[in-house]
């Protein structure tokens, strides 16, 4: 059971629309929203089913009607602060989502009685949620409260979620005199007196704990805590840790767990030492008092061997307990906490120390912070290829290579409007532009609404019975579309752009402009500069590599040239301007932020070589995952909306804002896509329009991503009025551009 004190999702106030009520029963996911007064005083829930029962009885009935009339006002509730246990009996059956309320009425909490699902501090655990990655300081602190924090310190660096400690009561936990060592470990086996001397030694009390959870509350990181006793249980809750964790030995200490789980926070429980049927009785105990707990697959030695580990036994404790399971690790290296992690893992805990030649048992099994960090990486890779099962569709990096290595459907000779397509007029031919070989059957026997050249791909548009085509567009500012050279003709047969941008391929800035164009043509142009040269060379003017610096700078100059031989072919009198991917790239990962200053000062530099004489140079905002040359790689520059807007001033480099790719880096950052156009837009000369999925799904079509065009219109008007736009849609050039018209009519409703 979760106890959710965020209740802003799941509030209503009474007298709003009930419309109001069913968009954030959809937003929340949970159907189901609370009405409360103006003072927060619980009136009445409402769930999707209150409201179709509503309307059925009611089907003339008007949206605007409050919620309180649709709500159901004898809904149950709870006190806040009540025992798991407590708050299970108030939840009817099928019920899984009960108010909690203070002595006054209040809504305070939501109790969400999710099984599978804890709530530790800021994480939520469990099924489709970031695995839960847990620091084991434990006792590796070795007596000092500075050393306690220093882990604390390095394991926040390294990536963990939260750390973990264990308190012990020394003279309500053993049997003899605690005050004295001697005597405490008198009569024991030699196990017994080595671990009793190191715990005498080694303990931090309650006072010093507090000092140490008091520094992971002003680093900003969860900390849990092993009570070992009832004493620490009570420390524990007094200070208010978000979690217990119950260590291996105790799993049969039920007098233990009763105490634990019966004081309002979740319980995750090692299962090493124990037999299945003692794992059961602990698991129906702590069902049976309502306490939300997870379960550690662990073997309990140190170090363990991999043969014993049986990270498959997961599975079973998932069955047994109903519950979120992970994996307590105490095996050498990191690999196997990955493995756990593919397996189902949703808690990974390894323990954590700055030495493993220190004394004392746990800090052999521990990670080092540098491997710490390591398998925090790992496990988040991990994560991420694991996915989720649903239909497989082609990834952005998928359909690049597909277009690349790929066959389409051709003409094996030239074809007329009105002809229908014969069997012998389809030739099978890389690359993959056009249709795929797999709809033959649906292209044969199509009566064609466009002349096909031979050799020309067929595209899905062949297979409708309309054509899109561009048309002549109204918009409040200067709108183009990217060509080649090959293809500008066709992109303004139909159209008449303000202006065209040439995306150059490498082999483009061989051609002599002069042999492409009989006049001057009466619009404007800009250009951009290859996405990749031959070699497999990528522009980079922030390397400290001295030859890549030096040929990223010439390929610029080189495109810089072409730019301006361009010039006189347009009868535009402004410098024309060229988009410049300018790099700060890297093949492994991403750098830290501290890193940028000094690469962003590298292409400040490889500036001060450049004749930009009659070109306008903007630098492009980039995205945190490019694909480049078949695959993923890391952006790290231009992509921070502040250290942008930084450079952009510094060296008084305007901008185009390409809108896709600010908002991947703003989603790959957790920040807000319009705050980051208030920041850039202002800077921003030129605009790449396009929408965006996720971290790495760019040049998505305008209105089929998370984009709020409605906004970024209201943005660019205001802090970018004279900016030109084109829509950068992936692939939207082919089939005679027909993703540049679908987007450009969509835009017009906008811009």
């Amino acid at each position: 059971m979760i106890i959710e004190r965020n209740i802003t999702p799941y509030v209503v106030f009474s007298e709003d629309p009930v419309l109001t009520g069913l968009q954030k029963i959809t937003a929340n996911k949970e159907r189901i929203v609370f009405c409360v007064d103006g003072h927060g005083i619980l009136e009445g829930s409402l769930s999707d089913g209150d409201f179709r029962r509503w309307i059925v009885a009611n089907p003339t009935a008007d949206l605007e009607t409050s919620c309180v009339e649709v709500a159901n006002r004898l809904a149950r509730s709870a006190p806040f602060g009540a025992p798991p246990a407590q708050i299970r009996e108030h939840l009817a059956p099928g019920v899984s989502h009960l108010p909690l309320v203070d002595e006054r009425g209040h809504l305070v909490a939501v109790a969400v009685d999710k099984q599978e699902e804890l709530r530790i501090g800021r994480h939520t655990v469990g099924k489709d949620h970031p695995v839960f990655v847990l620091a084991e300081i434990g006792n590796n602190h070795n007596g000092s409260v500075d050393l306690a924090k220093q882990l604390v310190d390095l394991a926040k660096e390294s990536g963990a979620d939260a750390v973990k400690f264990q308190l012990r009561d020394m003279d309500a936990l053993y049997r003899n005199d605690a005050a004295d060592s001697t005597a405490l470990s008198h009569g024991e086996d030699l196990g017994a007196q080595y671990t009793l001397d190191l715990l005498t030694k080694y303990s931090l009390s309650v006072e010093q704990m507090t000092e140490v959870f008091d520094h992971c509350r002003d680093v900003d990181i969860d900390v849990l805590c092993t009570p070992w006793d009832a004493p620490s249980v009570q420390a524990l809750v007094d200070y208010g840790v978000p979690a217990m964790k119950i260590a291996s030995a105790d799993l049969t200490n039920h007098g233990l767990l009763r105490d634990a789980g019966s004081r309002g926070v979740p319980l995750i429980l090692s299962t090493g030492m124990s037999r299945e049927e003692e794992i059961r009785e602990s698991a129906q105990l702590l069902q049976g008092l309502g306490t939300p707990f997870a379960m550690l697959q662990c073997q309990s030695t140190y170090p363990a061997p991999f043969k014993d580990v049986n990270l498959a036994y997961m599975d079973r404790l998932a069955e047994i307990g109903q519950c979120a399971v992970g994996y307590s690790g105490h095996e050498r290296g990191w690999h196997v906490p990955v493995a756990a992690v593919a397996r189902g893992a949703m808690i990974v805990e390894k323990h954590f120390t700055v030495d493993r030649a220190m004394e004392g048992n746990d800090h052999r099994v521990s990670l080092l912070p540098d491997e710490f960090a390591q398998m925090v990486r790992q496990i988040r890779d991990v994560e991420d290829a694991i996915g989720r099962k649903a239909p497989r569709e082609v990834s952005q990096g998928e359909m690049m290579n597909r277009i690349n290595l790929a066959k389409s459907l051709v003409a094996a000779r030239p074809l007329s409007v009105g002809e229908s397509v014969r069997v012998d007029d389809v030739a099978v031919k890389s690359p993959g532009r056009g249709l795929q070989p797999n709809a033959l059957d649906q292209l044969v026997g199509r009566t064609l609404r466009r002349d096909v050249p031979a050799g020309d791909f067929f595209y899905p548009g062949d297979l409708a019975d309309t054509v899109s085509a561009g048309r002549q567009y109204r918009f409040r500012r200067p709108w183009g579309v990217p060509v080649r050279y090959h293809d500008m003709a066709a992109m303004t047969k139909d159209c008449t752009p303000d202006f065209l941008e040439f995306h150059f391929s490498y082999k483009d800035l061989e051609m002599n402009p002069a042999d492409l164009f009989d006049r001057r043509l009466p619009m404007g142009f800009t250009t951009h500069l290859p996405d990749l040269f031959s070699g497999d060379f990528l522009v980079d003017l922030a390397s400290r590599d001295e030859e890549h610096w030096a040929r990223s700078i010439a390929e610029v100059q080189r495109t810089v040239d072409t730019t301006r031989q361009l010039s006189q072919w347009f009868t535009q009198d402004d410098d024309p301007l060229m988009v410049v991917t300018m790099g700060g790239f890297t093949k492994d990962r991403h750098i830290e932020p501290e890193a940028r200053a000094e690469k962003y000062e590298r292409i400040g530099q490889a500036l001060k070589h450049l004749d930009l004489s009659g070109v306008h140079m903007v630098a492009q905002t980039l995205p945190p995952y490019p694909w480049l040359m078949g695959g993923q790689q890391y952006h790290n520059l231009f992509l921070d909306p502040q250290d942008t807007a930084e450079f952009s001033r510094a060296y008084d480099v305007p901008l185009c804002l390409d809108v896709s790719h600010t908002k991947l880096a703003t989603n790959f950052l957790g920040t807000s896509f319009a705050e980051a156009v208030e920041i850039l837009a202002p800077l921003s000369e030129h605009l790449h329009v396009v929408d965006a999925t996720g971290v790495d799904g760019e040049g998505v079509q305008v209105g089929e991503g998370e984009v709020d065009f409605a906004v970024l219109a209201e943005q660019v008007d205001r802090l970018c009025p004279d900016a030109w736009f084109i829509p950068e849609i992936w692939m939207g050039h082919v089939n005679g551009g027909e993703g540049f018209w679908t987007a450009l009519d969509r835009l017009e409703a906008w811009f």
